[in-house]
């Protein structure tokens, strides 16, 4: 089953610069299995110790967050396409540096 796989900008230097690949899996969880055997420390990335995703991380499959469609349990069909996109924050420049942030994936 082949799956397109979206990758952000900043998770690119695990994927040799790819924007897209492919991997395989039934479900979220077995595609990040899959990922992470093709792309060493890419899953380390988008799930916490506890086996959950990021919360600075949101993955989409055609579009649908994931989370709505039960996280890592979420189904997969052949041709779906996933996009992972890190959440970005900021906050405001105040006496020229930064106030708040935060710095997902880094």
């Amino acid at each position: 089953m082949a799956i397109e796989v979206r990758v952000p900008t900043i998770l690119r230097s695990y994927t040799d610069g790819q924007r897209a690949v492919e991997a395989a899996g039934d479900t979220i969880a077995e595609l990040l299995t899959d990922l992470d055997a093709k792309f060493p420390g890419l899953r380390a990335r988008l799930i916490t110790d506890d086996g959950a995703l990021h919360r600075f991380v949101n993955v989409y499959v055609n579009d649908e967050d994931v989370r709505f469609l039960g996280a890592l349990d979420a189904k997969l069909g052949d041709g779906d396409t996933v996009t992972i996109l890190p959440a970005v924050a900021g906050g405001a420049v105040a006496g020229g540096a930064v106030a708040g942030g935060a710095a997902a994936l880094s």
